[in-house]
């Protein structure tokens, strides 16, 4: 009896596995995508840049920390929090509102995302 339970538990995961990756990835994606289309301004290492000159180098330090991502958050905090080169936050202006960092901004919208 033992051994079948067991088993159920590890074919659970084994199904069950790349469900979480698929969501996690769609989370990921869709935050690539809010950060390319957005009109706010993305500030790294003091210089501003538009969403898609921002979604070019998150992607890039995306690739590079991408086995050490297991979840949106972890992607959020290597990908796009700040610089691994200055230790700088990223910043986010849009609009009239107050600075935020990259990294409030992409949690906040993932709160939203997640919501739905």
């Amino acid at each position: 009896m033992k051994k079948i339970v067991s088993l159920l538990f590890v074919i659970n995961l084994v199904i069950a596995a790349p469900i979480f990756g698929a969501d996690m990835q769609n989370e990921i994606d869709h935050l690539l995508l809010f950060v390319a289309e957005t009109t706010c301004q993305y500030e790294r290492n003091g210089t501003v840049h538009t969403g898609r000159e921002a979604v070019a180098h998150i992607k890039q330090k995306y690739d590079h920390f991408k086995k050490e991502i297991d979840s949106a958050e972890k992607f959020i905090e290597l990908s796009a929090t700040k610089s691994t080169m200055s230790g700088k936050y990223y910043q986010v202006q849009c609009d009239s509102h107050p600075k935020v960092t990259s990294q409030e901004w992409l949690l906040q919208e993932l709160k939203k995302y997640r919501a739905r």
